[in-house]
């Protein structure tokens, strides 16, 4: 095939999709370019999932009738000039990519007004062109309406998930800049109801009260001053206490220059601070902000500006760590706390984070006995270490993890009886109330009669509170309330992976008993029989074993008897 100069048409199609991977990415584009434009108030509006609507309000500065439509042409930007201007950039962008992209694959219109302007400026624009221009009344400001997303490129649409889910990365998006910009007064409207509202009085305690709720701030600590300095380097923002976790990484809110970014170097950061603080597997609530000068850090790696790249990592790295743990240390109700200072270790590039308490070090590799599908009949003898349940079976010993095998038990008969559609259902004695942020609520919303499946019953309280009136049989002694929270977490889809299977891993793993609890023997011998009749009695069902086999002639072997 011979080389030849694309048609303007697929360029601009290209470009798109390196800026506009969902609706998403459209609300973040024109919310970041309203607030460079210097609103103190943003709109948000979307039906659909973002497909159908995406409305994005402010009142900034407007743009005259001939900056509207030069706006639309690709690299027309007012925020930087000269080559110079890329090694310090204070705007959240400067490409003059995103209007252009988002016009290549949706119909646009624009209605805006210069400050001082006795009229405004109206623009339709359809596949990429000007198609109306007229004089409109509007006050100082931009309103900027994106409809049929994706409607030129229909393969695109194929890649996009569940309007809940696209709804819930919108609230994200809006969410954070709410945490990014607290003098900011954000409203986002999701299929008409309104999913978030934030005063906009320049306090970010009251920016975290809308989006994760009051009882969250309450547990929010602020990062002080003298811990935030390091130099040029100031790190501000709140830090949750380790009471306040997640099962996911979703609210770890990092900004650089009050720009939203993604960072594992600054993640990996924030959770080195809480090292020792939290359970195995959970992750901490913060909103941190990192302020240095614009030259020392490059925001010009990233087609959509999400990642940043430091100057120093190293020095970026220790200030987060240790401002975020001093915050910890010295306001934390706890008797003491040793504060530590990690070593820097760039994040891994690729690999998943081990688990806290995990270590990346080469396993060991022990002798592999294989293990039959089922577990013979056996013979409990006792307990040891308040953890394991020690049986006999014809072929040797066997340690069973009480925890883990309890789990497998829980998770199979959560499995089966949502199968039968015959959850076992335990009633509050009295109602729970509980606040989501804008993100689950909208996967909540959707899934209401999915958690029913599990037992749960949940029903809407006004806002984004909600009311719990019954739960898992399993749960009816405690620990619905972290389970509830994990599933809601699966459901938003947070940390990937089938949903239900993670929402009946959760009910199993905190119904199960807990390692160091006393069994009597004839509990030991009830859970062991149910053990026995599980179709995967040798793995809990987070993959960890639940037996460990010693037969006669490792037995011999280590006792010197041949």
């Amino acid at each position: 095939m011979p080389i030849k100069i694309l048609d303007p048409q697929v360029i601009a199609q290209i470009a798109a999709g390196e800026v506009v991977e969902r609706p998403a990415s459209v609300v973040k584009e024109l919310v970041e370019n309203a607030l460079d434009a210097g609103a103190t108030q943003v709109t948000v509006e979307v039906k659909g999932g973002g497909v159908n609507l995406i409305r994005v309000s402010d009142n900034g500065s407007g743009m005259a009738p001939e900056e509207a439509e030069l706006a639309f042409q690709r690299h027309a930007t007012s925020k930087i000039s000269r080559q110079e201007d890329l090694f310090a950039i204070a705007s959240l962008g400067f490409r003059g990519e995103a209007l252009p992209s988002i016009a290549a694959v949706a119909r646009v219109e624009v209605l805006t007004c210069p400050a001082g302007a006795a009229a405004g400026s109206y623009l339709s624009l359809v596949e990429g062109r000007v198609a109306q221009r007229i004089s409109a009344g509007r006050p100082p400001g931009a309103t900027v309406t994106v409809t049929d997303l994706f409607g030129r490129v229909p393969a695109r649409l194929k890649f996009l998930k569940s309007t809940a889910t696209e709804n819930g990365r919108t609230a994200s998006v809006v969410s954070q800049y709410a945490l990014a910009r607290p003098e900011v007064a954000f409203t986002l409207t999701i299929e008409g109801r309104l999913a978030l509202k934030t005063p906009g009085r320049g306090r970010l305690l009251e920016s975290v009260i809308e989006v994760y709720g009051a009882e969250a701030a309450r547990q929010m600590l602020p990062i002080g001053d003298d811990a935030a300095w390091d130099g040029p380097l100031e790190v501000a923002g709140l830090a949750g206490s380790p009471s306040l976790s997640r099962s996911g990484r979703d609210a770890i809110s990092l900004f650089v220059n009050r720009r939203w970014v993604t960072s594992r170097l600054l993640a990996w950061a924030v959770e080195e601070a809480y090292h020792g603080l939290l359970m195995a597997g959970k992750h901490p609530v913060a909103v941190v902000d990192i302020s240095l000068p614009p030259q020392d850090v490059d925001v010009n790696i990233h087609p959509a500006k999400a990642e940043v790249k430091f100057r120093d990592e190293k020095a970026v790295f220790g200030a987060v760590q240790r401002a975020v743990r001093r915050a910890l240390v010295d306001q934390m109700a706890a008797p003491r706390i040793e504060e530590v200072s990690a070593p820097f270790r760039p994040p891994p590039a690729t690999a998943p984070w081990p688990a806290r308490g995990e270590t990346t070090a080469a396993p060991r590799q022990p002798e592999l006995v294989p293990l039959p599908l089922s577990l013979p009949a056996l013979r409990v003898l006792g307990q040891a270490m308040g953890c394991y349940i020690v049986a006999e079976g014809p072929d040797g010993l066997y340690l069973i993890d009480q925890h883990a095998a309890h789990e497998r038990i829980v998770f199979d008969q959560v499995q089966q009886r949502r199968l039968e559609h015959s959850a076992e259902v335990q009633g509050l004695l009295e109602p729970a109330t509980f606040e989501v942020d804008p993100r689950r609520e909208t996967a909540l919303r959707s899934y209401l009669e999915r958690l029913a499946e599990f037992g749960f019953l949940v029903e809407p309280f006004g806002g984004r509170s909600y009311l719990v009136r019954a739960v898992p049989r399993q749960l009816g002694d405690g620990g619905w309330a972290a389970a509830l929270e994990e599933a809601l977490g699966a459901l938003a889809g947070e940390g990937g992976g089938d949903w239900a299977e993670r929402v009946a891993r959760s009910i199993a793993c905190h119904a199960a008993v807990r390692g160091g609890q006393t069994l009597s023997l004839d509990e030991m011998r009830g859970l062991v029989r149910q053990l026995e009749q599980t179709a995967n009695p040798h793995t809990c069902p987070h993959g960890r074993p639940t037996v460990v086999h010693l037969s006669p002639a490792q037995l011999r072997r280590e006792f010197g008897r041949g």
